[in-house]
């Protein structure tokens, strides 16, 4: 039996910190290579779309006293650098990767753990730390719509996207990963992926196996 291979039918995809703090070079603290991904993960995210597959954005909130911020970070925030501020524009996941007419969600309801649903198939999460499952509804909210299979993107590799997979793993998803849609990955990331059973797929690939979906 298979136990890693994508299930299409059952995947969503999960996005990362695509915020303009993080991705605009005019950005607060932008990701070296992240705003590169851009145009691949806009086609993966407008493909899911057209299949009618979940997206989920991941993002951070930073409060301005610091008290829900990382302890590597804190002091910087605490000394009062603004980065992903809540109720910030900087905060805001970066236009290009929304749907049509999106509807923007509250921050300070996703402070309090809420799903916000902001298209028709696209929702918004806030996550605490590095990893998008750690004190966060998502597990609840793939197993509620019956996903057992995750492509995860987004910024930036060495943190929050490898803790997430790791998350994800050991909650027994099935994990992929696309080639150009996760800035930061390096080769020996690409092959500690591939001993834990991500699959990795380029983006030419993902066309006709999304069409597996219907």
């Amino acid at each position: 039996m298979d136990y890693v291979s994508i299930n299409w039918k059952k995947s969503a995809l999960v996005v990362i910190d695509m915020q303009y703090d993080f991705v605009s070079p005019m950005g607060a603290s932008p990701i070296e290579g992240t705003e590169a991904i851009l145009p691949e993960l806009i086609c993966l995210a407008d493909r899911f779309r057209y299949y009618k597959l979940p997206i989920i954005h991941v993002i951070r909130l930073y409060k301005p006293d610091g008290s829900n911020v990382d302890n590597c970070r804190r002091i910087l925030i605490e000394s009062g650098k603004r980065i992903a501020t809540v109720d910030s524009d900087g905060a805001n996941i970066i236009s290009e990767l929304l749907p049509s007419d999106p509807v923007l969600p509250d921050h300070y309801r996703l402070l309090t753990g809420e799903v916000l649903n902001i298209g028709k198939h696209d929702y918004v999460l806030y996550k605490p730390r590095w990893g998008a499952f750690y004190q966060t509804p998502l597990e609840d909210f793939l197993r509620k719509k019956g996903i057992d299979s995750v492509i995860v993107a987004g910024c930036n590799f060495p943190n929050c996207p490898r803790t997430s997979i790791y998350e994800a793993s050991e909650r027994d998803f099935r994990i992929g990963v696309v080639e150009g849609t996760i800035s930061g990955l390096y080769n020996t990331g690409r092959e500690e992926l591939a001993n834990i059973g991500v699959n990795l797929f380029t983006s030419e690939e993902m066309d006709p196996l999304l069409k597996l979906s219907y």
